[in-house]
């Protein structure tokens, strides 16, 4: 056991030096852990055949496409890297394609589903992510310097440490004012709520939104609004990037905003809008444009 938590200190250490953000350290780390459980074997003495059947098994349970890619991923790295083994395996081996469409919410879904968040705080990440085409983690961590209010733009540390600038709209902007004029945190735009109030949030520091509590509010907030689609956290951004195509945005425009390194990432949104519409006079400020009501006779 003491040897296998020096591979693993060793693999942390490598993918550290790759350049390798935390939470990929540790999803990497987790990834050898659990084959070294399901083999049964020490780290050092797992061959080849214990890794593909370990893989085989994944493949058989049906797990999610993102679940294998990482548990690939993790140990590809730590025998190839950490290891210096170079198994077939490795180049055979690939996280089966999604062909899944992903869900998009209309605007006045997106809407019914804000409108329905009570608690201010929570409220306010969730429009940002959605006007903003954000992440979930990204939206929930947000601090104060990364909004640039002189370019309306914010500055988004992304996946895989890349940056990207999104544009601002300025209806979001005001809102960012007017809710951190109630907790004047001194780093972050949604510090977490506690039982005792933000107050107390700010003088005990304790940090951001949580992701689980973030996603656990929209949830109750679908469900109020009496939303049947299949709907989380980052349906908000898929709807983003829907409805700025469906407005006229280019889609190389789209990619820069959303972040993604292929433009085939971004076509998806494609298959999701009706034929594109003329060019609105300003797209990005009409994502937080509350959609006129509409008369039933």
């Amino acid at each position: 056991m003491k040897r296998d938590e020096q591979l693993l200190d060793g693999l942390m250490t490598d993918l550290r030096l790759a350049g390798k953000s935390e939470r990929t350290v540790e999803a990497y780390a987790g990834a050898v852990r659990r084959l070294a459980r399901s083999c049964g074997k020490p780290l050092a003495s797992i061959d080849e055949d214990c890794v593909r059947t370990y893989l085989v098994g994944l493949v058989r349970e049906r797990v999610a496409r993102g679940t294998f890619s990482i548990n690939l991923c993790g140990v590809r790295f730590f025998f190839r890297k950490t290891l210096g083994r170079e198994w077939s395996i490795f180049d055979l081996a690939r996280p089966k394609v999604d062909k899944k469409l992903p869900v998009v919410l209309s605007r006045d879904e997106v809407w019914a589903i804000l409108d329905a968040v009570t608690i201010p705080v929570y409220r306010a990440c969730l429009t940002t992510i959605y006007s903003c085409g954000l992440r979930l983690l990204e939206g929930a961590t947000l601090s104060i310097p990364q909004v640039d209010s002189a370019r309306m733009q914010l500055h988004i540390s992304g996946k895989g440490g890349r940056d990207r600038l999104v544009p601002l709209p300025a209806a979001t902007l005001q809102m960012l004012r007017d809710l951190w004029c109630t907790h004047r945190s001194p780093m972050w735009l949604f510090p977490a709520p506690t039982r005792k109030g933000l107050e107390h949030s700010i003088a005990t520091n304790a940090g951001p939104l949580d992701r689980s509590s973030l996603q656990n509010a929209f949830c109750r907030a679908r469900d109020k609004a009496g939303i049947r689609k299949k709907a989380h956290v980052h349906t908000l951004r898929h709807s983003y990037a829907t409805h700025l195509l469906e407005d006229g945005v280019n889609l190389r425009l789209i990619q820069a905003f959303l972040g993604h390194t292929s433009a085939r990432t971004t076509q998806v949104y494609t298959h999701l809008t009706r034929e594109v519409r003329a060019t609105a006079k300003n797209p990005v400020d009409r994502l937080m444009q509350r959609p006129k009501p509409t008369g039933r006779s």
